[in-house]
């Protein structure tokens, strides 16, 4: 799980975020409510998560809440490559 989430972060720091910002985000830091993604960039974490785990999620559970931090992220992942 912790590679998992080292990963996810990795790729919204890679992905959204200048260079100047990279400090500020971990674990916890709020993502979709603090503006580093939004909608757009949703879908594009979306269409990474599946192709990096190989899973699918659902729309109804890629929520702006299931994806405003990456241990949400993490979470929601896991529950799917358990299935």
């Amino acid at each position: 799980m912790e590679e998992m989430k080292n990963d996810i972060l990795e790729y919204v720091i890679d992905e959204y975020l200048d260079e100047d910002e990279e400090d500020e985000v971990g674990f916890d830091s709020p993502l979709i409510s603090s503006g580093i993604v939004d909608s757009f960039s949703m879908v594009s974490l979306k269409v990474f998560l599946e192709k990096k785990y190989g899973i699918k999620l659902p729309d109804e559970e890629a929520t702006p809440e299931a994806f405003d931090t990456v241990d949400s992220i993490a979470e929601l992942v896991q529950k799917h490559l358990n299935k």
